[in-house]
């Protein structure tokens, strides 16, 4: 068996842990510079708040029912989240992370010994007790039916946090409660052709021949219905690796200098290399866009992107960001008053280094560990304790505004939270 434990509504739990007196209250969390809805709780939820919305459209609705509002700070979430998963370490041997507010628990040989469900609910009680994050378990054979069981916890109260999928009875009700928009691997292109084909629920896809789906479908559904039948095959692991890297952010104000879209850019390219570096792989190909801002019809509306690909595959933070660099050349426009950029890698291969024979990049392996060492100081002092120059400093008029931002209270000593007794 395996178990899905997913924090519940993480970000604005987070919110709450550290801001007395918000439970109960609707809370919602903003993106970067403050621009739209990305995580809110059941009250929030309630007062007709989407995730999405633009912050300006529903600020009226927001000021009158008194929602509590944070800007996103993802360096306290995620030392929060290592809190709860060191804690579900404690009660696992064997866990995978899946993202900042879900992981993975393999149960196997517990069952001998435990009864599952008083394991995670027992698992739960301690993490409330220690980090007052909220968080609900499904238990199933496979990851997809786990999720699904994860989903019915958080829903419904009377489970006490805890769903598990343990019998084909409870399989196929659950299967035909669900949402298949809602499975997990069934994208939007998946399942408009499920819906032209009369598939409109996930126990009919399950119930369909194994000859049917490969005929209709490829590997990714395929997947999926052996998953829905119990029998598992996804490989995590490889579904993460395959994504590209993508950072991208609004500027808190309009800038319209090529110096300035390069600095946006170069600090995009950092943080795109430094992901890539931890998962331990390396990228073929760099994009870089920007845009205008889409708002401001008064203004040249503008967007482009473009694409350079590595003749290796690349960590190297001075080699994907000189790339980019010529990237920001092709695209830039002057007179237009650009509101956002971003850097993609994609084609994404395992391992940092790669060696050709005939390679125009001298000492590569070098190079990348010392984009390594940088890494490891700005995860000791900070980020972007150290960096390339062209990237710019932090008073850099593209940075993203943050109005509402909560202290990094777990990670900066001159942060550190204060009580006054």
């Amino acid at each position: 068996m395996i178990a899905l434990a997913d924090c519940n509504t993480f970000f604005a739990s987070v919110e709450r842990v550290f801001h007395a007196g918000l439970k109960g209250r609707p809370v919602c969390v903003l993106s970067s510079n403050d621009g739209n809805i990305v995580a809110m709780t059941a009250e929030a939820k309630a007062l007709g708040l989407k995730r999405g919305d633009p912050f300006f459209k529903v600020k009226e609705i927001i000021e009158k029912n008194n929602v509590a509002v944070f800007s996103g700070n993802l360096v306290l979430y995620a030392a929060m989240s290592k809190r709860v998963q060191s804690i579900m370490r404690r009660t696992v041997e064997r866990t995978e992370c899946y993202s900042i507010d879900e992981q993975f628990l393999y149960l196997d040989g517990y069952e001998k010994h435990y009864d599952l469900v008083e394991l995670m609910r027992g698992m739960i009680k301690q993490i409330a007790l220690w980090t007052d994050i909220p968080v609900s378990v499904g238990i199933a054979k496979t990851k997809t039916l786990a999720k699904v069981a994860s989903k019915f916890a958080k829903q419904y109260k009377g489970y006490g946090g805890v769903c598990m999928i343990d019998t084909d009875d409870k399989r196929r009700k659950a299967l035909s409660l669900f949402e298949l928009a809602d499975i997990w691997g069934i994208g939007p292109r998946t399942f408009a052709k499920l819906t032209r084909l009369g598939v409109t629920t996930p126990l009919q896809l399950a119930d369909k021949s194994e000859e049917w789906v490969k005929r209709h479908f490829h590997r990714p559904c395929y997947q999926t219905w052996l998953e829905l039948n119990g029998f598992p095959c996804i490989d995590t692991s490889e579904i993460l690796r395959r994504q590209t890297i993508t950072t991208s952010r609004s500027f808190g104000k309009m800038i319209s200098s090529k110096d300035e879209l390069k600095a946006s850019v170069a600090s995009f390219a950092a943080s795109c290399c430094s992901t890539l570096r931890a998962d331990d792989s390396a990228a073929m190909s760099v994009s870089v866009f920007a845009c205008s801002n889409r708002f401001r019809e008064d203004l040249p509306q503008y967007w482009n992107i473009a694409t350079q690909r590595l003749p290796v595959p690349s960590a190297d933070t001075l080699e994907i960001t000189a790339e980019a660099m010529k990237l920001v050349d092709k695209i830039y426009r002057p007179g237009i008053m650009f509101k956002k950029s971003g850097v993609i890698l994609s084609d994404i291969v395992p391992g940092c280094f790669h060696h050709i024979l005939f390679d125009y990049v001298e000492k590569r392996e070098e190079r990348v560990m010392l984009s390594q060492t940088i890494d490891k100081i700005n995860h000791k002092y900070g980020l972007r304790s150290v960096g390339l120059a062209v990237a710019g400093d932090q008073n850099e008029q593209w940075k993203t505004k943050k109005e509402h931002l909560t202290p990094n209270y777990l990670t900066d000593i001159d942060q550190i939270l204060t009580v006054q007794i």
